[in-house]
């Protein structure tokens, strides 16, 4: 530990996280995300402060999912922490599986964490996780590969230009590819992407009266726009890409446009890790002439199981895991551009965040995102990209293979569909919604 990290720890630290001072050992499922990943690296600041040892059960995101989904609706206890987010945890929180975070203390400030993470977070105006870091998604670009196709990026193009651009960029020779998106199965992967994108093309997934709209002509449009934008200009095998995959593509050289997870812009242009971070843009997810982006909202966030054995233990960790402190220390040792983003309405007041590239673009993606009114046409459920619904994961994780399937070329869209449709009306009518 340096003495930079222990001077900003300090007094603050030994006052803010007092009380749990014992030999307890604490369990928390996360994603292998980089910034859960960076987390771990200074969890043996936590535990001097505390006492309190700790183990981390780190996974695929659709592995995460599944794992702590199971493993809460069985009280199976596996689970001191589970990073979740804003799906599960006002659905979990109604059903009375996370413990209320209600009695934050003074020092952890709660009510800087933004709005717009603390409302997805919550239920019935209960905070039931902390933020790690938020999220909307952005398209992150290649200003070299813009130039020399002739080109400049507005702030927030149309998927018309995206589309253009993306052949414009793509040099199979050099292995570039002029766009990389996320084909994945998998709610929160693919599942994720198209149902944001299929927002700006005027999609939904279900009508007012809870019926799927997988026949209707949006979701065709938006299909058939993303295998072929794909099958010209994305990579080989993009059917089974997800967040991790891309990322790594892009740090390569190997995308012209990612459009992805705000979070990413930091693991993009750090020079550490990416070939490519002198020569990277931002602009706004793209539209499609109806009024809607194709941006989501999302935290990744850190809460409780109701049953746990060591609750104050685990509140210990979320305050020092999500405070302001551990943003601090992030920032002394990596520099501003490395902390986690998108939580803490303070970070946006802050002048030295502020001068981050990607900062001000962040900001304005995720407060243009609206899951209360993300679709074209009136919806009957909350969300962007997924509906707050407990039938929701299992339907979509489906659907989304369906898809996958598409676009490796193992069905046509018009099957993947049908079938979507099918499954989709099936599941709601078994749960009561027809």
């Amino acid at each position: 530990m340096t003495n930079t990290v222990r001077a900003l720890l300090g007094a603050t630290a030994l006052c803010t996280f007092a009380g749990v001072a014992s030999a307890e050992t604490i369990t928390i499922a996360t994603v292998n995300n980089g910034d859960m990943i960076r987390m771990q690296g200074y969890t043996d600041q936590f535990t001097a402060q505390t006492g309190v040892e700790v183990e981390w059960v780190t996974l695929e995101e659709n592995v995460l999912r599944q794992r702590v989904t199971t493993d809460i609706s069985t009280k199976g206890g596996a689970f001191d922490i589970m990073t979740i987010g804003m799906y599960e945890t006002p659905i979990w929180g109604a059903n009375g599986w996370l413990v209320p975070l209600n009695d934050l203390s003074a020092e952890y400030d709660a009510a800087d964490i933004l709005p717009a993470m603390a409302g997805g977070l919550s239920y019935d105006g209960t905070l039931y996780a902390a933020p790690f870091y938020g999220e909307s998604s952005m398209i992150m670009y290649r200003t070299d590969l813009m130039e020399k196709a002739g080109l400049d990026m507005p702030d927030a193009p149309t998927w018309t230009f995206i589309r253009e651009a993306a052949a414009a960029m793509t040099d199979r020779d050099n292995d570039i590819n002029g766009v990389c998106l996320r084909g994945k199965a998998g709610w929160g992967e693919g599942g994720a992407f198209i149902t944001a994108m299929s927002n700006s093309f005027g999609a939904q997934w279900f009508d007012m009266s809870w019926g799927a709209t997988f026949d209707q002509k949006p979701w065709l449009d938006t299909l058939t726009f993303f295998k072929g934008m794909m099958d010209e200009s994305g990579p080989a095998g993009y059917a089974t890409n997800g967040f991790n995959e891309n990322l790594s593509l892009f740090q390569q050289g190997k995308c012209g446009m990612w459009i992805d997870a705000t979070v990413a812009a930091s693991f993009v242009t750090n020079p550490k890790d990416s070939t490519v971070a002198d020569h990277v843009g931002f602009a706004l997810a793209p539209d499609n002439g109806l009024g809607k982006r194709s941006n989501w909202l999302w935290a990744w966030a850190l809460a409780i199981p109701a049953g746990t054995q060591k609750e104050a233990a685990a509140k210990q960790f979320i305050e020092w895991a999500t405070s302001k402190s551990y943003i601090e220390t992030v920032a002394a040792n990596e520099g501003w551009a490395n902390v986690p983003p998108g939580a803490r309405t303070s970070l946006y007041e802050n002048p030295n965040y502020m001068e981050v590239p990607f900062a001000q673009k962040t900001l304005d993606s995720i407060l243009s995102a609206d899951p209360l009114n993300a679709t074209v046409n009136e919806a009957p459920y909350v969300g962007v990209q997924f509906a707050a619904i407990p039938e929701f994961a299992g339907i979509a994780t489906d659907v989304s293979q369906e898809f996958s399937a598409a676009y490796a070329g193992q069905q046509t869209i018009e099957e993947a569909l049908a079938k979507a449709q099918a499954l989709t009306n099936d599941a709601m009518e078994a749960a009561g919604y027809r």
